[in-house]
């Protein structure tokens, strides 16, 4: 087994984008964005120095407390049925983990709910699935869209959408809404409209200088795609490009001339840019099927582009430190609780 760091991920980078499993926060791109974590990227090999797998792993000191976190957001990258090959990654990040002082290793791999030779795999190997509820309580979505683009044209991707979906988008078309793709010089600009889109929505916004530093991460392979009525900035949203997948990471909209439908105008043209690449998937990451919750409009309109519902098996943790585990766990409940309720506050003014 070896590792690699940042400046020297090449090889390792490569792998994830060639790999059907590959995600952009497996790369080593995705560590450069997450500045307060430090990244390290596992390679495991065969007997010709072939490699047959890769874990890119994150960790980082909780706040407030002495205890690390390790994570692998979306990993390993491998054959998920190559038990050897998970085993070694496994072992050899968790060592690693132990070395630092994590009290927990994280992994939610991008892998469906119903892979149960995997799940019982990583069970066996001493993870413990947590009891999800609504599936949104993970650090990443546990239920996704994810558009199968494989080989399909155009016409017949657009031909899947929701009647609806496919009126608005051609409405918006036809009033005469102009989209352009922009790079990190417009950055502050998304900045505003995510500041708008979170007031309206009740949600958390990430700072400028997060989103230019994924542009700079990822370079080509990050966009930001907006749409103009005249010369309004109405809506955006920022994709990421890695290897047969297009990801819908960030999109946000100002309140005026809603009714133009700029949205589905931006997030038809990334889906024409994953055409264009040759994609597999256009994925569209999570979205709330609870009626009750604020942001369940984005899971509608999602939805009308993409029917397909993926439930991943969601986060699993082997526990290296039994009293830092429950002790982070205990804290983030009551942080959880704390946000919940300003969220109502804000909510009620």
């Amino acid at each position: 087994m070896e590792t690699v760091k940042l400046n020297n991920a090449e090889e390792y980078d490569d792998f994830v984008r060639n790999h059907p499993k590959g995600h952009m926060m497996q790369t080593s791109a995705w560590g450069k964005i997450k500045r307060e974590w430090d990244w390290t990227g596992f390679i495991c090999r065969d007997d010709n120095g072939q490699i047959k797998g890769v874990c890119g792993v994150l960790i980082r000191k909780i706040p407030y407390t002495s205890f690390k976190m390790l994570y692998a957001p979306r990993g390993p990258v491998c054959d998920l049925s190559d038990k050897q090959t998970v085993t070694e990654l496994i072992k050899a990040v968790s060592e690693y983990g132990k070395n630092n002082k994590a009290y927990t290793f994280k992994i939610d791999t991008d892998t469906l709910a119903t892979d149960k030779e995997y799940i019982d795999l990583l069970k066996s190997l001493g993870f413990v699935f947590k009891e999800h509820g609504s599936g949104f309580d993970t650090v990443q979505a546990r239920y996704i869209f994810r558009l199968n683009i494989d080989g399909k044209t155009e016409e017949e991707v657009m031909a899947g959408f929701h009647s609806k979906t496919r009126y608005n988008t051609r409405l918006a078309e036809r009033k005469g809404i102009r989209i352009e793709i922009k790079g990190k010089e417009s950055c502050e600009d998304f900045h505003s409209l995510m500041l708008l889109t979170g007031d309206r929505d009740n949600f958390a916004v990430r700072s400028t200088e997060y989103f230019e530093r994924i542009m700079d991460a990822f370079g080509e392979d990050a966009r930001l795609y907006f749409a103009y009525y005249e010369d309004e900035l109405l809506a955006g949203a920022l994709d990421v490009h890695v290897g047969d997948k297009v990801w819908y990471v960030y999109g946000a909209s100002s309140n005026e001339h809603r009714n133009l439908m700029p949205t589905y105008l931006v997030q038809w043209s990334c889906i024409k840019w994953a055409i264009e690449k040759g994609c597999k998937w256009y994925d569209f990451r999570g979205g709330y099927p609870d009626e009750n919750n604020p942001l369940h409009g984005i899971y509608k309109f999602k939805k009308g582009f993409c029917n397909d519902y993926m439930e991943f098996m969601g986060e699993a943790d082997l526990i290296m430190d039994e009293f830092g585990y429950k002790t982070v766990e205990k804290a983030q409940k009551l942080v959880k609780s704390a946000r919940t309720f300003k969220r109502k506050l804000m909510g009620n003014r």
